[in-house]
């Protein structure tokens, strides 16, 4: 077999040496700059694999605290919804729109008490009272005051109001 006469020089044996230890020292990096990622990505996983653990135990802990209020709350009563009536809606010729602009108006007002305890409600009456009868409620061009004539508290509770209207 002949050998080609590139081969021969040297300065297509030294271009040939370059590449192979080119090569060698590409693939050596590459190893390293491998092996260097999957080691942080392996310490990343492990971190998070220990939070996920982490988290999963306080998830069970809290559901379980949970679990022991839900069923301590059973025993004591709360305020479940609230209904509201307006007791002079005909007097004052109210549509059903407005009553019902009226009614979600005056919930977003009171809506905290929902899912308290009655005890905490009940103490609170005045507190209630005094926020519906001091808010005043704009409806189109007309602002409505209301007065509270009865108030039941239940799981529901309910309140009776005597709507007043100004221009």
């Amino acid at each position: 077999m002949h050998i080609p006469p590139y081969l021969k020089k040297k300065s297509w044996q030294r271009f040939f040496l370059g590449f192979a230890t080119g090569a060698i020292i590409a693939y050596v990096l590459f190893i390293f700059m491998y092996g260097s990622m999957y080691e942080r990505l392996f310490e990343k996983n492990l971190s998070l694999q220990s939070q996920v653990s982490e988290l999963e135990s306080q998830n069970n802990a809290l559901s379980e605290d949970k679990k022991a209020i839900d069923e301590e709350n059973k025993e004591r009563l709360t305020v479940e919804r609230i209904e509201i009536v307006i007791a002079n809606a005909d007097k004052l010729q109210l549509d059903r729109l407005i009553i019902h602009q009226l009614d979600d108006m005056i919930k977003k007002e009171i809506n905290h008490i929902i899912g308290n305890d009655i005890r905490t409600v009940s103490e609170s009456v005045k507190l209630l009272q005094s926020t519906i009868q001091n808010k005043e409620f704009s409806i189109d061009d007309f602002t409505y005051y209301f007065e509270v004539e009865t108030m039941t508290i239940s799981n529901t509770v309910e309140f009776t109001l005597i709507a007043k209207i100004s221009s």
